[in-house]
């Protein structure tokens, strides 16, 4: 009895090490089966994550994973990046594009799912000269035949079981200048909308527009046509900061227009507002976001600067007829006060851009469209998805309302998403609210844990919070979301395919240094440094390289055309997901 007793303690031992052994032998397995689950690709891409960052150029590597600074809010990166929310997908050919779409529109809806629409109406009456969505300017004539073409498209897709037998629960109309149609056209569409599209019962319908817009002959037109929401670009309401950048109204005429539309007590309102203009002075910024609080609106975006290279803004900056916009630096400097000014006064931070004063405000719209919901677009220059196809209808007039004329869905380009886009979909809405949950992404691929590797880095940093289920963004990471999305995409991609997709933007306008056009001893703020000629590397250069200088030369070309705003954008995009050789066929197929 003693002698067992005494052996108590080395039976223990050496169940532990058989315990030790087998979690070993699981952990073993485990990963066997991680490696069995990547792709077998060419090349060896079984490196962890961490030994792939490693791996890369340092450039490359503190643009992606970011800087370790005493300031995360104003360092943490080198500069601001732009989302490319998709992986790779496959374009179509434009020969099979309105079979593939005939064969979506006579599919079947899921029952429950949320969807949405896009309109886009592409002019505007004037050109604001920071802005970037300027399509066309307008006349009556040809806004008419452009509400005709549109109307038509909507009544097309009414007629086809993928949409009339599923409900669409928000839509939006942007531009553009939406507001700035007739209050005839107006009232067409909005009528159109709702006889056409199978709208669910608390649907949400934005209209977005401009202050010079709410005048009784319109607000009458939109509130007794079913117009809910309205998204009014304010910008600045300093007098003298709006008039710098192409605005035409006064700030006592802003907020009594405001005032007016809220009169109407038919619609959420909310306003854009813009950090970082020239003359914006953090006090002049302070008291843009007293003025949004007092106007009593219903909830508001907070939207940092970017200026542009080409753009009317960075040319007046590079001829001194405005000031200098603030660098990014700065502009996280008022990314925080305004986030604290919200926060002390209980406006509810619903996306990373996007605050809410009330409970009127749900921002429907930019939530579903971040998440990936289907959904449909109408109109030159619209993009959307529905079932596993991304898409982009054409920006030019008159291919638009030609192929509407003749029955077709007016297609620039059709693309089969990648198989990872549900992966996207998640991480891109995750982000967008202010977290990332890791253990949900693992739930659809095991393998999706590395990027806990990625998130404790991110952690030391000051850019996310782990809470024991998930990682909350701080000040700073809401303040860099777009680098940490576009970051995670990458990752993401790496560890389920091997790929390295990896893009450099150039850095915005605001963030370059060049000499003075007067002076060229003096060094300028917010001067763009514009390549005038972009060559393509030849077949014999990487992929990559070649993607990058492909996509660089058709944003030259997309500029030099007049094209910009959210059509251009979407185009831009589209070409992420392609490769170099869709690219230069995507690129034939719009300079034709």
């Amino acid at each position: 009895m003693v002698k067992a007793l005494n052996a108590m303690p080395y039976i223990k031992r050496l169940k532990r090490i058989q315990t030790n052994k087998t979690l070993q032998m699981q952990k073993n397995l485990r990963n066997l089966y991680l490696q069995s689950c990547k792709p077998k690709l060419k090349g060896d891409w079984s490196m962890s994550l961490a030994s792939f960052f490693e791996s890369i150029p340092e450039k490359q590597r503190n643009l992606q994973l970011g800087l370790e600074c005493d300031n995360p809010m104003s360092g943490a990166f080198p500069h601001k990046r732009v989302v490319h929310a998709g992986l790779n997908g496959t374009l179509v050919s434009p020969k099979e594009t309105q079979a593939v779409w005939d064969t979506l529109m006579n599919g079947t809806p899921k029952k429950g799912e949320m969807q949405c629409a896009y309109i886009h109406i592409p002019f505007c009456k004037t050109k604001c000269t920071y802005c970037g969505f300027f399509q066309n300017g307008t006349s009556q004539n040809v806004e008419d035949q452009y509400i005709d073409g549109l109307v038509s498209e909507l009544k097309l897709a009414s007629e086809r079981p993928r949409l009339k037998d599923g409900l669409i629960h928000a839509v939006f109309i942007g531009g553009g200048t939406p507001t700035s149609l007739s209050p005839a056209n107006s009232e067409r569409l909005l009528k159109a909308i709702k006889e056409y599209l199978p709208l669910a019962n608390d649907y949400e319908l934005t209209l977005e527009g401009r202050i010079h817009d709410l005048i009784p002959e319109n607000l009458d037109v939109w509130m007794a046509n079913g117009v809910n929401r309205m998204s009014i670009g304010v910008q600045s309401f300093n007098t003298e900061v709006r008039q710098m950048v192409g605005r035409l109204d006064t700030k006592e005429t802003v907020l009594e227009r405001l005032a007016a539309l809220k009169a109407y007590g038919q619609c959420s309102v909310v306003i854009d507002l813009i950090y970082g203009l020239p003359g914006q002075t953090m006090e002049v910024w302070e008291q843009d976001l007293a003025d949004l609080v007092s106007s009593g609106v219903d909830g508001a975006d907070l939207y940092q600067l970017n200026v542009f290279d080409g753009s009317d803004l960075n040319k007046d900056i590079a001829n001194g007829k405005v000031p200098a916009a603030a660098t990014t630096a700065m502009q996280g400097d008022m990314f925080k006060f305004g986030r604290k000014y919200l926060n002390e006064r209980s406006y509810r931070r619903l996306s990373a851009a996007h605050w809410s004063a009330n409970n009127r405000e749900r921002s429907l719209y930019n939530i579903l469209a971040k998440a990936g919901v289907p959904m449909f677009p109408f109109g030159s220059g619209a993009g959307g998805n529905v079932d596993g196809y991304g898409m982009m209808l054409h920006r030019a007039l008159k291919p638009y309302e030609d192929m509407v004329s003749r029955g077709e869905k007016p297609f620039m380009a059709l693309m089969k998403q990648s198989e990872l886009q549900p992966v996207v979909n998640q991480v891109v809405s995750q982000l967008e609210q202010g977290f990332l949950n890791i253990m949900s992404l693992v739930t659809l691929d095991p393998r999706l844990e590395e990027l806990n590797w990625l998130y404790k880095l991110w952690e030391e940093r000051g850019l996310v919070a782990y809470n024991g289920l998930l990682y909350k963004l701080t000040a700073a990471g809401e303040f860099w979301t777009v680098n940490l999305t576009q970051s995670t995409l990458e990752a993401v991609e790496y560890i389920m395919t091997g790929k390295n997709s990896f893009a450099m933007e150039a850095v915005a306008a605001q963030d370059t240094k060049t000499t003075s056009k007067d002076n060229p001893n003096q060094e300028v703020r917010g001067i763009g440094q514009g390549k005038a000629n972009i060559s393509v590397p030849t077949d014999e250069d990487s992929e990559a390289q070649r993607k990058e200088a492909l996509i660089a030369k058709a944003k030259a070309e997309i500029a030099k055309s007049g094209a910009s705003g959210e059509s251009a954008e979407r185009m831009v995009q589209a070409m992420y997901n392609l490769s170099a050789d869709e690219i230069e066929y995507m690129m034939e197929r719009m300079m034709s």
